[in-house]
């Protein structure tokens, strides 16, 4: 797993080898962020996704977990994935096409919870 850590978040992504010797799935990259969620239970978090062309929703929603823990301790979770019909997604997920965008959501979320939204 990449870890990247910015000032008010962190960003996951899981590691991946072109040349195809080490494709991880994303049910496995959802079980390393879960064994290691502990060192990022007092921060928001990014999970991109950005490199997955075949995911599906079923393998997307395994992430709903991680996102109700880390609200429980009044953080962020926003996942990056582009080529869904983001019509078909849960309210409960944030999910956005950009690195960037995922971003701004955890920005504008800090701000919201310093004004006491």
């Amino acid at each position: 797993m990449k870890i990247e850590r910015k000032n008010s978040f962190v960003i996951l992504q899981k590691n991946v080898d072109f040349g195809g010797k080490q494709m991880i799935t994303i049910p496995d990259f959802y079980n390393e962020v879960v064994e290691n969620l502990s060192n990022f239970k007092n921060e928001s978090l990014i999970i991109d996704l950005s490199d997955n062309i075949n995911a599906d929703l079923k393998e997307i929603m395994l992430f709903s977990q991680i996102e109700k823990e880390l609200k429980k301790n009044n953080k962020s979770f926003v996942i990056v994935y582009g080529d869904t019909d983001f019509n078909s997604l849960p309210e409960n997920l944030v999910i956005v096409p950009t690195l960037k965008e995922a971003e701004d959501i955890i920005e504008i979320e800090n701000i919201e919870r310093d004004l006491g939204f």
